[in-house]
């Protein structure tokens, strides 16, 4: 014996009736939505840069005004013809805005800081860290994260340093001056 039916149930969703578009309607604008997101998501690529690096990036050559969402992060100078040189300053990540001289945005991008070369190497004293360039000798190297009294000394020897190939070089010794 067949059971029957209750008149009031309803039909399943197989057998409903949609209107004719509506299906196509919601993939034509999926369709045309999907490229769109791509197209933006490929203007703003990724400039990645290492701390202490630079690198020449090309803008728009009506480029007048470079600006850097986070300037503790990276540094940017405008050079003609669009030419940027961008430089890390600090891991992280920020963006770069291109304008022209009216205002108008010209490109938008992303960039990225990263950690510097393999051959610095880290090492770990407890809670204390120091940071060695070993290319192919180690010597000291500042690197963020490193503990402060460890980078306290190695900034000012390096100042110190240069305060003294700098006041040599005005002086008039060496072989140029000869």
């Amino acid at each position: 014996m067949t059971p029957l039916r209750p008149s009031h149930t309803r039909p399943s969703l197989s057998r409903r009736k949609f209107p004719c578009g509506t299906g196509l309607r919601a993939l034509a604008v999926a369709l045309v939505l999907v490229p769109a997101a791509a197209a933006r998501a490929s203007e703003q690529a990724t400039v990645t840069v290492t701390v202490d690096n630079a690198k020449v990036i090309r803008l728009p050559e009506r480029t007048a005004t470079v600006i850097v969402g986070n300037p503790i992060i990276a540094d940017v100078s405008l050079q003609r013809n669009g030419i940027v040189v961008l430089t890390g300053k600090s891991f992280g990540s920020t963006n770069l805005i291109a304008l022209d001289a009216a205002g108008t945005m010209l490109a938008e991008s992303a960039i990225s800081v990263r950690a510097g070369s393999p051959s610095v190497v880290t090492v770990q004293r407890g809670l204390e860290r120091e940071s060695y360039s070993c290319t192919p000798a180690c010597q000291p190297a500042m690197q963020l994260g490193d503990a402060q009294r460890y980078f306290s000394e190695v900034s000012g020897q390096t100042g110190q340093r240069n305060s003294l190939a700098t006041a040599g070089a005005g002086a008039g010794s060496g072989p140029a001056a000869r």
